[in-house]
């Protein structure tokens, strides 16, 4: 039984320090990673709980499709701003 309790007490400090870093990170890549360990560690949570089918949901519909939108989301947006920025330089 205590080793269930500083599990979850591990996992849940996990949580909220990655949906913190979420919130307070600069960088969007940064971001998109610790959604991504926030969601797995809700994911360990379920897995605590005995409901490891909504855990492989959880990993499979939020983490792989969600992450994967963010990250290309990113990669169709940024590449817009380089091409900006270097044709800047170039005109200086």
């Amino acid at each position: 039984m205590m080793y269930e309790t500083v599990a979850f007490a591990l996992f849940a400090l996990v949580t909220v320090g990655c949906s913190l870093g979420v919130i307070l990170a600069r960088d969007i890549w940064h971001s998109a990673l610790l959604l991504g360990g926030a969601l797995l560690s809700v994911a360990v949570h379920y897995v605590m709980l005995q409901a490891e089918f909504i855990a492989a949901m959880q990993i499979l519909v939020y983490v792989g499709g969600v992450l994967i939108l963010i990250t290309f989301a990113v990669m169709l947006t940024r590449g817009e701003d380089f091409e900006k920025l270097e044709g800047d330089e170039v005109s200086t």
